[in-house]
């Protein structure tokens, strides 16, 4: 009696430890090239844009939730998934068309959207994006891990191509903005 009860905590431990191998999920490749990749603006970004000689034009402009940017006289600019070289080309060429003649524009993020870090850590939310920013960098703006922490590795959120991936990675890993950090609690 008392050993078959021994062997069903056993079965127990065993199934649990191995229903929790089932959920882990590597990083995919596509999160490692993400970082050597161009920086893609979506929500949340700011730019600034600066027309030379045109004082009127230069300012910041946030990217909307429809994933444009309001100049004003040109109007919407689309700039989800654009690249600053992009809307740099886009806004020079709706500025050529009856309002200037050669303008001369330059772009640059002046604030990336934010990260977000969840789990187990001291204060959970929304922070800013740091370029160069690390899983454990953007942890330690959180607080740090909290007492239950899994300190090896953790999970990332991020969006790459319209598609929403998950995948764990060493705290050393970069984090882009816009990705959610997840620290996951440790067994013992």
């Amino acid at each position: 009696m008392f050993s078959k009860q021994i062997f069903l905590v056993a079965i127990s431990v065993v199934s649990m430890t191995l229903g929790g191998c089932a959920s882990y999920r590597p990083a995919p490749a596509a999160f490692h090239d993400a970082i050597n990749k161009p920086y893609l603006l979506d929500a949340g970004d700011r730019v600034r844009l600066t027309v030379f000689e045109q004082e009127g034009l230069t300012n910041t402009y946030s990217v909307d939730q429809a994933g444009y940017i309001s100049v004003p006289l040109i109007g919407s600019v689309p700039a989800r998934g654009k690249t600053i070289q992009q809307i740099e080309a886009a806004v020079a060429a709706k500025l050529r068309k009856g309002y200037l003649r050669d303008p001369d524009v330059a772009v640059e993020v002046d604030r990336y959207r934010p990260i977000f870090v969840m789990g187990e850590v001291g204060a959970a939310g929304q922070y800013s994006y740091v370029p160069g920013m690390t899983a454990q960098k953007a942890i330690a703006a959180a607080g740090g891990f909290s007492a239950r922490a899994n300190q090896g590795d953790v999970d990332i959120t991020r969006q790459l191509n319209g598609e929403i991936l998950t995948g764990r990675v060493t705290i050393s890993d970069p984090v882009l903005p816009g990705d959610t950090v997840y620290v996951r609690e440790r067994f013992f």
